[in-house]
């Protein structure tokens, strides 16, 4: 018994980890971080900052509940589409999505001070970081990120092999297309 219960909770971990790399390696560092850093310089934001830094903290809470409840329920209304293989509707909600989540991120960063005066807000925030360094912490967590490493690593190496424009691969694959185009206009024509 003692044995089946070990696995189920490795197999929730390892879920877990999945989850979370996949939202903060392929997500978060791939799309929605340029996004971020891009809302981030926008001129237009420094006056918005002062105008946040301005208002009363109720206020900035308000604001920040609702576009964080609007950002997550995209994603699972995306994800859901996804899952009933509505997959370009999907995909077009998730990336309306993004932006959205970039601005309540930087919109956190510039108002946290006032978001963590209200005592339930800052344990909520404790809570969760303490959650992601849980996670951050598991062996299964580091193991999963080394195999992700290796694989992007021999990735890499089969597009350089096989992708590049020099690589015999390519070379190879654009005499073939030569010569079955040639040969389709011979008949064609003759």
């Amino acid at each position: 018994m003692g044995n089946i219960k070990t696995r189920l909770i490795t197999l929730l971990q390892l879920i877990l980890v999945i989850i979370f790399i996949i939202f903060e390696e392929l997500i978060w560092e791939g799309i929605a971080k340029p996004i971020y850093e891009w809302v981030h310089s926008l001129k237009v934001l420094v006056k918005l900052e002062r105008i946040l830094n301005s208002i009363p903290s109720w206020v900035i809470l308000v604001l920040f509940v609702v576009l964080l409840i609007a950002v997550e329920s995209l994603g699972l209304i995306a994800g859901a589409l996804f899952l009933s293989g509505h997959m370009l509707i999907g995909l077009g909600l998730y990336s309306i999505k993004i932006p959205i989540a970039a601005f309540t991120f930087w919109m956190f960063k510039v108002t946290d001070s006032k978001l963590m005066k209200y005592e339930w807000f800052a344990w909520l925030y404790g809570k969760i970081m303490k959650f992601i360094d849980w996670m951050k912490s598991l062996e299964i967590y580091h193991s999963t990120i080394e195999k992700i490493k290796l694989l992007k690593s021999k990735l890499k190496e089969l597009r350089l092999k096989y992708f590049t424009t020099s690589s015999p691969f390519i070379i190879r694959t654009k005499q073939i297309y030569k010569s079955i185009k040639t040969t389709l206009k011979k008949f064609k024509n003759g």
